[in-house]
C-alpha cells in the first residue's frame, strides 16, 4: 500500500484521473448552458475530461521538449495526436481512456525504472552522510599528532626502514583506542557527557579521529585505531560474511560496523574515500545510455511514421474519421522507449547485485559481444600472493636453542622473560617446519614485501597447528610448564622490527633474532661472525647448494635463527580454485579465444597456463608488449555472430563483425593494458581504488568467476531487452491493423494498448532475475 501512495505521488495525475470518472458519469449530460452550442456541444463531464486532455497534452509535449535537449528523441506525438483525435470525433471516454493510459503509463515507466535501479539506488541510499569527530584532548587533527596511541599506532603499522618496539607501541596504541572507544560508548549513554561531534561527512579533515557506533557506516576511509572490529562489507565487495579486522587494519567507507563501537583515523577525505568511488561508477552507469537503447530511441520514429500511414489509410479507405482515432490510441512506442532501458538499467543492477561495476551501459551491451578475453597472469589467473608450499629445513636447524625459546606464545629463552628459571641441560628443540612459518610469519606481519601476505598466511595456520599439537598433549613446545598464565590467543611478543627494502625484515620474536629474506641478507651475520663449517666451500654459502634448486615457477626466501641460516620457505602461484572451471564456462559461452599475457617467464607461465586450460600463452612481455598483443587483437575476425546482433546490424547498419577484445587484469599495474582492451576488467576484493581509472567494469569481490557471469548476464539483458521489443511492437501493429478494420473499438483499444505496455516492460524486468 505505501509503495502505490508513493507512486501517486510521484504521478498524481493518475489517481486525480481515476477520481474524475464519478464526476465525468454523473455529469455526462448536465449542460446548465443548455443546447446553445449546437452540435459543438459537451456537457460538464465533457468538459471535465477535455481539461484533463488539454492538461496532458500540454504536460507531454513538454516532455518531449525535454527530452529532445537532452539527447533523446520525443516520439510521444503518438499519444498527443490520439488523444486529440479522440476528442475531435466526439470518443469523450475514449480520450479519458487515452489520458488514463498516459497517466499508468507513467506510473508504470516510474515503478519499472525504479524497480530496474533497485540494487544501483540501495548501493547510493547506503553511502555516509554524517561522521563522529573525536573531541577528546590530545586527539585528532588539531593535537598535532603527538598522542601516544596514534604515535605508537605509526611505529607499530610502518615498522619499515627503521626499529620499532612492536610490544609496546601496539599495546601503547591499543589502549589509547581503547580508552576512546569506551568514551564513545558512554557518550551515547549519555548525551551530557558527550565526547564527539556529529558533523556532515564532507567536513572530516585527514588525521580526524572518528568514532564509528554500532550499525553505523563507516564514513571514509581510514585506520582501525581500536583493538579490532567487525565490519560488513556487503555494500563494497558482495562478501556475505562479516569481517574481522585489528588494529592497524585498514577500513573501508562503506562498511558497517557491528556491534561494538570503534575508532579509527581518517586517511582520505570524503570525495577520494572508496565508496564514493563506487558511487562515481554508479552514477556513470544510471545517467548514460547504451547504443543499442538509442538504436531503440531512433527506431520509434520510423514506427511513428508506420502508425500515421496505417490510420491514414484507414481513414481514407472507410471515409470514417473513428477508425484515425481506433487506430492511434493502439499505436504505442513504449516497448522502444520505455522497455529498452529498462531492460539495461535491470542489466546494469543485475551486475550490481553480483558484485560487478560498469561504468557505462554502453560496457553492458559490449560485454556480450567478447569475442577474445586476455587475461593477467599473478592475482588474476593465480591467487593474489604467492602462497607457501613448503618448508625445507637444514638439518642442524635449532640444535642449540632452548626448547623453551620456541613457545608460541611466551617471552622466551630464560628467567629474564618467561618469568621461571631455565634449568640447567634443560632440553633443546629441533625446530620444525611450524616454527619456522610461525616465526616468519610473525616477522612478516610488518613487511610490505609482495611476498609478506602468503608467509603471513602460512605463519598464522603453523600457530593454529602448534597450539592444536599443545593441546593433544605435545609438550616439545614447554609451553605451560613455564607460562601458567598462556590463553590460546595470546601473540608471540614481537621487538626490534627492522626491513631493509627490497632484501629482508628481521627482528626479535619470543627472544629469538629472526631474519628473513634474500639468502645473502640472512646469511650475512653468519659470514660476518665466521660460523660456517670447517669444511665449508664458497658454494656452501649458495642456496641451491644447501637446499636443492627450485621448480622454474617457485620461489624461495630465507630465515635464520640467532644468525644462523635455518630454513628455506618456498613459494609459487598457484592457479585460483575456480579459474580452471570460469574458463570452461567461458568456452560453453562461445568465447573460444583465451590468452595469457604475463612478464613472468615462460616454463612458469605455462605451467599455470596448463592447469588453468589456456594454451595461448604470451610469456616475458614489457608493459608495451602486452598493449601491443592485445590490441593486435583488433585483426581478428567474429567467427559466430549472434543473431540479435544481426538483427541490430540490419537495422541500422552498424558492423557488429568487429571483435571486442578484454583484458582481465588487477587494475593496477595492468592499468595501461586494461586502458588498451575494448573492455578493461578489473578484478579487486573492494579494497583498491586505481581499478576504477583504468577499468571500464570493477569486480568488486575478488571471484574470477564473476568474468563467464558478466558476460552471461550481458547476453541475457541484450537478448531480453529485444524480446521485449519485438513482442511489443509486434503486439501493437497487429491490434491497428485490426482496428483499421473496426475490430477493436477506440476504448478497448486504448486499454489494449496499456496491456502491450505493461507485458513489455514486465518482461524487460526479467534481466533482473538471476537465471545465468
Amino acid at each position: 500500500m505505501r509503495r502505490i501512495i508513493d507512486l501517486c505521488k510521484r504521478v498524481p495525475l493518475l489517481p486525480i484521473t481515476i477520481i474524475c470518472a464519478l464526476p465525468i458519469a454523473l455529469l455526462w449530460n448536465f449542460r446548465p448552458w443548455g443546447h446553445s452550442l449546437g452540435s459543438l456541444d459537451p456537457s460538464l463531464g465533457q468538459y471535465l475530461i477535455i481539461a484533463l486532455v488539454a492538461y496532458t497534452v500540454i504536460d507531454t509535449i513538454i516532455g518531449m521538449v525535454d527530452d529532445l535537449r537532452h539527447g533523446h528523441v520525443g516520439v510521444d506525438i503518438l499519444a498527443v495526436i490520439a488523444i486529440l483525435s479522440t476528442v475531435a470525433v466526439g470518443e469523450y471516454w475514449a480520450a479519458w481512456t487515452v489520458v488514463l493510459m498516459v497517466w499508468s503509463g507513467e506510473a508504470i515507466e516510474e515503478y519499472a525504472q525504479s524497480k530496474a535501479e533497485s540494487n544501483l539506488t540501495a548501493l547510493i541510499k547506503a553511502a555516509p552522510q554524517t561522521a563522529h569527530i573525536t573531541t577528546l584532548p590530545g586527539v585528532g587533527a588539531e593535537s598535532g599528532k603527538t598522542q601516544s596511541g596514534e604515535d605508537g599506532f605509526h611505529k607499530t603499522a610502518s615498522a619499515t626502514g627503521g626499529t620499532a618496539d612492536s610490544a609496546d607501541t601496539s599495546d601503547s596504541a591499543s589502549a589509547a583506542a581503547s580508552n576512546v572507544s569506551s568514551d564513545s560508548n558512554a557518550s551515547v549513554a549519555s548525551s551530557d557527557n558527550m565526547h564527539f561531534r556529529t558533523v556532515p561527512v564532507e567536513e572530516v579533515k585527514l588525521d580526524d579521529v572518528l568514532t564509528v557506533l554500532p550499525g553505523e557506516t563507516v564514513p571514509v576511509d581510514g585506520v582501525l585505531m581500536s583493538g579490532q572490529a567487525t565490519l560488513d562489507l556487503s555494500n563494497i565487495n558482495g562478501e556475505p560474511v562479516p569481517r574481522e579486522v585489528f588494529a592497524g587494519a585498514r577500513v573501508m567507507s562503506g562498511a558497517v560496523n557491528g556491534s561494538t563501537a570503534f575508532t579509527m583515523r581518517a586517511t582520505q577525505l570524503s570525495h577520494d574515500s572508496q565508496y564514493q568511488r563506487i558511487l562515481e561508477l554508479v552514477s556513470s552507469a544510471q545517467n548514460s545510455r547504451a547504443t543499442v537503447v538509442k538504436t531503440a530511441d531512433i527506431l520509434a520514429v520510423p514506427f511513428t511514421v508506420i502508425s500515421l500511414v496505417i490510420a491514414c489509410v484507414a481513414w481514407g479507405v472507410s471515409g470514417v474519421p473513428t477508425r484515425f482515432a481506433q487506430v492511434l490510441v493502439l499505436a504505442t512506442p513504449c516497448p522502444l522507449l520505455i522497455a529498452a532501458p529498462v531492460a539495461y538499467m535491470a542489466g546494469t543492477g543485475r551486475l550490481a547485485k553480483a558484485g560487478i561495476l560498469i561504468k557505462a551501459q554502453e560496457v553492458l551491451e559490449n560485454l556480450g559481444r567478447v569475442s577474445h578475453i586476455f587475461f593477467d597472469k599473478t592475482g588474476t589467473l593465480t591467487v593474489k600472493q604467492p602462497q607457501v608450499v613448503r618448508v625445507d629445513l637444514l638439518p642442524d636447524a635449532g640444535a642449540d636453542i632452548p626448547v623453551h625459546a620456541t613457545a608460541m606464545g611466551m617471552v622466551a629463552t630464560g628467567a629474564e622473560h618467561a618469568g621461571v628459571g631455565v634449568e640447567a641441560g634443560a632440553a633443546h628443540a629441533r625446530i620444525d617446519k611450524d616454527h619456522i612459518l610461525m616465526l616468519a610469519g610473525v616477522v612478516e606481519t610488518y613487511s610490505v614485501h609482495i611476498l609478506s601476505k602468503g608467509i603471513v598466511k602460512a605463519g598464522a595456520a603453523a600457530l593454529d597447528r602448534l597450539h592444536d599439537r599443545y593441546d593433544k598433549g605435545n609438550r616439545n613446545c614447554a609451553q605451560p610448564a613455564t607460562d601458567p598464565g598462556h590463553r590460546r590467543g595470546d601473540y608471540p611478543v614481537v621487538k626490534n622490527i627492522h626491513e631493509d627494502a627490497g632484501k629482508g625484515i628481521s627482528g626479535t620474536v619470543n627472544g629469538l633474532n629472526i631474519s628473513v629474506g634474500r639468502f645473502a641478507y640472512v646469511t650475512q651475520a653468519q659470514v660476518d661472525a665466521g660460523l660456517q663449517p670447517q669444511s665449508a666451500t664458497p658454494l656452501d654459502f649458495f642456496p641451491d647448494s644447501r637446499f636443492g634448486g627450485l621448480a622454474p615457477d617457485e620461489m624461495a626466501t630465507y630465515v635464520a635463527v640467532n644468525g644462523k641460516l635455518a630454513a628455506r620457505i618456498v613459494m609459487k602461484d598457484i592457479p585460483r580454485p575456480n579459474a580452471k572451471e570460469s574458463l570452461q564456462r567461458l568456452r560453453g559461452l562461445g568465447v573460444e579465444r583465451l590468452t595469457m599475457v604475463t612478464g613472468d617467464k615462460e616454463p612458469s607461465a605455462r605451467i599455470i597456463a596448463d592447469e588453468v586450460g589456456i594454451t595461448d600463452v604470451h610469456a616475458e612481455l614489457l608493459p608495451e608488449d602486452k598493449v601491443n598483443t592485445v590490441r593486435s587483437a583488433a585483426q581478428d575476425k567474429v567467427a559466430v555472430q549472434p543473431w540479435w546482433d544481426r538483427i541490430i546490424q540490419k537495422l541500422v547498419g552498424e558492423s557488429t563483425t568487429r571483435p571486442v577484445s578484454m583484458m582481465v587484469g588487477d587494475g593496477v599495474n595492468d592499468a595501461p593494458v586494461l586502458a588498451a582492451a575494448d573492455i578493461g576488467m578489473a578484478m579487486t576484493d573492494g579494497t583498491t581504488t586505481a581499478a576504477s581509472e583504468s577499468a571500464q567494469v570493477v569486480i568488486m569481490n575478488d571471484d574470477i568467476a564473476c568474468v563467464p557471469k558478466a558476460i552471461a548476464i550481458a547476453r541475457r539483458t541484450k537478448r531480453v531487452m529485444l524480446q521485449a521489443v519485438v513482442a511489443g511492437l509486434s503486439l501493437a501493429i497487429v491490434g491497428m491493423v485490426c482496428a483499421a478494420f473496426n475490430l477493436i473499438p477506440a476504448v478497448v483499444g486504448a486499454f489494449l494498448q496499456e496491456a502491450i505496455d505493461v507485458v513489455s516492460i514486465l518482461w524487460a524486468l526479467t534481466a533482473l532475475l538471476d537465471r545465468e
